[in-house]
């Protein structure tokens, strides 16, 4: 079938989008599909057109009433024949609706995974075999996933008996292992496998140690800009969402499963119009939701999986836009993670008191909790750990009995684990130094990316964030970060504890992982995570600091090119009188200090505590300074003093240069700063080079990347 001809001829479409065609055409084929690829690149499409080109009629199993209204208006509005079945909608409608799927007038027939267990339905749906079956957020299959069902999980009892449709899985957030749990829970035969496309090419990510008590005056601030909105803000609890969002005032309204569903719905049609211009919400907000022209996605807090995390900001950019991601956190949302786990996982015991009581035969929950004396809520999340493992089932009503699995409490202690460690994940993600696109493509193991940095994110491009501004080093600071790359010059990695130790700078422990930070962001150094056992056998995370080639070849009397973040608390006496010491304290921008982030007075996340957040480096590369790359002396740096005021035609041409450096930073696949620095830009700007030779006498231009360079930056200087 030619595909393309009725992708156009359906959607109006004049091509397809990566990746998508040869998922089309296997799905068409009729083979089972595993399609991971990221928010907004197009998914619901690689099961819509298949699902057309098959004809008959398409089972669609979807999680999220939101979202089947949102697919099912879309398609209606196409002129093709769909028809949905939840709990939002009347029995007779639902009647209707199974009328029309038996005697074959619809194309597609949307249900909820819930719908699976009422009895007959499965059945009733088998008299008529689909064309297809799309099993949208996949990931909730699995209990290995962020977002995990329980009746996603039986879903693969019921479909042999729909077979042989072709079973397509559909997913923006699995992990490897979550993918392997996918296929073998719902059966998959020799599926096709398409996992690609992670990689966000507009989304400009930062990550921010913040106070809790900031973070909403922060949002505030930064949404004040027009070019920030639309903007969706996630919060981590209802009553946070309603205080921001009242904060924000009449163009911002909360979103959460505690409102009334018609609130809700009002919320999310008047932001999808365009009527409200910020959605503060928890995550309860935006799966599935088309709106392409979000441009800022702020987290007041920290996720709690990395799936999760990526799920939420793809929801910004979808129409390929420059947008703007900014995580904001602190040591205290990992112990409210923790807290939720306590409360959201009971005790093994309590599971066994419920197990104990359950027979062959169905009873009533409120039975069984008088009978274990446990409120409704432990009962109902114990109820449904049970049901998860496999040691009990429901019905339709809700009602509990035993099933044949004995062995569920190694399966529970083996979930709750892996709860833990996408906490402890979603925390390294915030601390490490490292480019954030490529941290993410790399946790999702997207083998076909090259894996480059992103030259977008607070690691790879420092001067375009708005959350954390940098300032060059005190003398003593420079002092410091200089007798750190002393000692573990010709050393072996060291541990980065015992370093702080021997080295007795007078410095506390947090300041001193923030300067390990700031040389590995200059590409000066590596941190490499290791572990040891101790006594009483419980497994120490620490790390390392070793030196990279460019640590190893440092000018020793050349400026570091190192940035160290701003404190926030300005006001801080000795802060003040280190910054006095300095002979040139300059700042990264003129911009307002408003958004400095704050270190928690908390323990830090690792035995490196490594937040600072703007991180401007790659491993290997050296960051930018005020001097390009090469690094000259403090004192002559005059061209490159931020306080020169650029004319109009200077300005423009500075804005040249950069998209020039962008352009050629992408081809290459390295960092912005590793083709030029930013004040290297503003000496050419302000000297205005006619030739080679007055470019190699440029300083912080060496005559290597005079002579790569050169000739592209004079054809722009000169055209």
């Amino acid at each position: 079938m030619d595909l393309a001809a009725l992708l156009h001829q359906t959607f109006g479409f004049p091509a397809f989008r990566a990746n998508q065609e040869a998922v089309c055409r296997a799905a068409t084929e009729g083979r089972d599909v595993l399609l991971v690829m990221p928010t907004g690149a197009g998914k619901s499409l690689c099961y819509q057109l298949p699902a057309i080109a098959r004809k008959g009629t398409a089972l669609v199993i979807s999680p999220l009433i939101a979202l089947m209204d949102d697919q099912a208006a879309k398609l209606s509005a196409l002129g093709l024949r769909v028809a949905r079945i939840h709990s939002g909608l009347s029995r007779d409608e639902a009647r209707q609706a199974c009328r029309d799927y038996l005697d074959g007038s619809l194309q597609f027939l949307f249900i909820a995974p819930e719908r699976m267990r009422v009895p007959g339905f499965p059945e009733m749906l088998a008299k008529r075999k689909p064309a297809l079956i799309a099993i949208d957020e996949a990931h909730c299959i699995s209990q290995w996933g962020h977002d995990f069902r329980p009746d996603y999980r039986t879903l693969g009892e019921h479909l042999p008996l729909l077979r042989p449709a072709p079973v397509i899985a559909l997913t923006a957030t699995a992990t490897p292992t979550v993918q392997k749990d996918i296929v073998a829970q719902i059966r998959l035969d020799s599926p096709a496998l398409f996992i690609h496309g992670f990689r966000r090419h507009n989304l400009a990510i930062e990550v921010v140690e913040m106070s809790k008590p900031r973070r909403n005056q922060f949002t505030i601030d930064l949404l004040k800009s027009p070019e920030c909105r639309p903007a969706i803000v996630y919060a981590p609890s209802r009553k946070a969402a309603e205080e921001l969002a009242s904060q924000l005032g009449r163009g911002a309204a909360a979103y959460h499963a505690g409102l009334d569903p018609a609130t809700r719905e009002r919320v999310q049609r008047h932001f999808l119009s365009g009527n409200l211009e910020v959605v503060v919400a928890t995550i309860a907000f935006g799966m599935g939701i088309d709106k392409a022209d979000v441009r800022t996605v702020v987290h007041t807090a920290l996720p709690g999986s990395v799936e999760a995390y990526y799920q939420e900001i793809g929801r910004a950019g979808r129409d390929g836009q420059p947008s703007r991601t900014v995580l904001l956190h602190s040591f205290v949302d990992r112990k409210i993670h923790e807290g939720f786990l306590e409360r959201d996982y009971p005790p093994i015991t309590e599971l066994a008191r419920v197990a104990a009581l359950l027979t062959g035969d169905f009873q009533m929950p409120s039975l069984l909790r008088q009978r274990v004396k446990m409120d409704v809520e432990t009962f109902d999340r114990t109820a449904e750990k049970l049901v998860a493992q496999g040691a009990a089932a429901f019905d339709i009503a809700g009602n509990l009995r035993v099933t044949e699995n004995k062995n569920w409490q190694s399966g529970y202690d083996r979930q709750l684990a892996f709860r833990r460690a996408q906490i402890d994940a979603m925390a390294r993600y915030a601390e490490t130094p490292q480019c954030r696109m490529t941290a993410l493509i790399r946790h999702f193991g997207d083998t076909e990316d090259g894996f480059r940095p992103c030259g977008r994110c607070d690691f790879c491009s420092p001067e375009r964030a708005t959350a954390q501004p940098f300032r060059s080093p005190t003398q003593q600071e420079d002092r410091q970060l200089r007798t750190i790359l002393r000692a573990l010059d010709g050393a072996a990695p060291r541990a980065t504890g015992k370093l702080h130790t021997d080295l007795g700078l007078g410095i506390d422990r947090r300041q001193f992982d923030a300067y390990l930070n700031a040389l590995t962001r200059a590409g000066l150094i590596t941190l490499i995570a290791d572990t040891f056992t101790n006594a009483e056998g419980k497994v120490i995370n620490f790390k390392r600091a070793s030196l990279t080639h460019e640590g190893r070849t440092r000018d020793e009397g050349g400026d570091l090119a190192v940035m160290l973040p701003e404190e926030a608390d300005q006001s801080n006496p000795r802060r003040s009188k280190q910054r006095k010491q300095s002979k040139h304290p300059r700042g990264l921008s003129s911009r307002p200090k408003r958004s400095g982030a704050e270190r928690s007075a908390s323990p830090p996340l690792t035995p490196t505590g490594t937040p600072p957040t703007r991180e401007p480096k790659s491993p290997g590369a050296p960051f930018m300074t005020r001097s390009g790359m090469g690094g000259t002396s403090r004192e002559a740096r005059p061209a490159s003093d931020p306080t020169v005021t650029l004319t109009q035609a200077q300005q423009a041409l500075d804005q040249r240069l950069r998209d020039w450096r962008t352009a050629e930073a992408e081809r290459l696949g390295l960092p912005q700063f590793f083709v030029l620095g930013t004040s290297t830009l503003r000496n050419i700007v302000l000297s205005h080079p006619r030739n080679l030779a007055d470019l190699r006498k440029l300083e912080g231009l060496t005559l290597e990347k005079a002579e790569r360079f050169g000739p592209g930056i004079l054809e722009l200087l000169n055209g």
